[in-house]
């Protein structure tokens, strides 16, 4: 990165306050930054730093100035700052241009102008690979499967056999679409597998973090609405409906043919039970279990989870029950010396 300052608030639609000629040639973090580094000031709690930090220059607030550091104000610094990220990563992002040699490409899979298919990648016949999309390294495209256009998929995924795949999807390494589905019947004491003859849908705009499972559907298709965003080893398991522009933390897990709505947010370590409904906008907090329906707009803690503020008022409590214990032994104490004097129960 080598940049004025002057160039960056333009990108960014800033004002300057102080030397708009500063050659920034690098991005941080205020702590971590050094000189000729451009940093972000978002949260008020940081402003101690911004007077120490080592940074060349700040991404502020509107009217935020700094005493002798030169700073740009915008209306939202953390976007201005997420702006000037992203100049810098695709300056550095991945390129695959053209069929590597190497790979193993169907007769009649169809490849669309500008895609780029990296070394061992492998895609089965009846394929189709959007304009522009780029398939790295020793990744698995199976039979008739669908790549949108402008979709990037890293080293070592796996899309399975019919999986359709839209447009400007990213997904991480490790990351396997389209795996059967865990159905088994018991019969004589054994676990017959029960056959998994859907899909999986993922729509435009998703992105999949590293080492996630979608499963097919048993019948019909899995859904991962547009827009939504999946972090790292998350288990989204057959039948499953998940609506446009949530957010699914990493190790959730979410079982058969549940459903979450448009713009809910999943946390980390969030169980949901299968043929359960998460309603639009609803946000299930860390470590919870889902184990029945959830309103819309509603926000859940606990296993079983219950309403926020209930959940946590309840474990308030529960910390205070060995204490509890003790008021409770000094009561009985007490209400049996009454019982004494008085000669009689009350």
């Amino acid at each position: 990165m080598r940049q004025t300052l002057n160039e960056i608030a333009q990108l960014v639609g800033g004002k300057i306050i102080g030397d708009g000629g500063l050659v920034i040639t690098g991005i941080s973090g205020i702590k971590e930054a050094v000189a000729g580094d451009l940093t972000f000031l978002a949260n008020p709690k940081y402003l101690p730093l911004a007077s120490v930090t080592k940074a060349s220059a700040i991404i502020v607030g509107k009217d935020v100035v700094i005493e002798g550091k030169s700073v740009v104000q915008t209306d939202n610094p953390s976007l201005a700052f997420v702006r000037i990220v992203e100049l810098v990563k695709d300056a550095g992002a991945v390129r695959v241009k053209g069929i590597h040699p190497t790979a193993v490409i169907a007769a009649d899979v169809v490849i669309g102008e500008g895609a780029g298919i990296g070394p061992h990648a492998v895609i089965e016949s009846g394929a189709r690979v959007g304009k522009n999309a780029m398939i790295c390294a020793g990744v698995f495209i199976g039979a008739q499967a669908v790549i949108g256009e402008a979709t990037l998929i890293y080293p070592n995924v796996t899309v399975r056999e019919g999986v359709l795949i839209g447009c400007r999807v990213i997904i991480h390494s490790g990351t396997v679409i389209g795996s059967d589905g865990f159905g088994y019947l018991q019969v004589n004491g054994r676990h017959e597998k029960i056959p998994q003859m859907g899909t999986v849908v993922v729509e435009d705009d998703v992105e999949i973090g590293a080492c996630v499972t979608i499963d097919r559907a048993r019948f019909d298709k899995t859904i991962i609405g547009r827009g939504t965003k999946i972090d790292n080893l998350v288990q989204v398991a057959h039948n499953v409906r998940i609506g446009e522009n949530c957010l699914v933390i990493a190790l959730a897990g979410i079982a058969g043919s549940a459903t979450i709505g448009n713009n809910a947010i999943i946390a980390g370590q969030v169980g949901v039970a299968g043929h359960v409904v998460v309603g639009e906008g609803a946000v299930v907090a860390a470590q919870s279990g889902i184990t029945k329906d959830v309103a819309p707009g509603a926000m859940m803690f606990g296993t079983p989870a219950d309403e926020y503020a209930r959940a946590t008022r309840v474990m308030a409590h529960v910390k205070r029950l060995p204490r509890y214990a003790e008021e409770l032994k000094e009561l009985k104490k007490k209400v049996a010396e009454l019982e004494k004097r008085s000669g009689q129960n009350i």
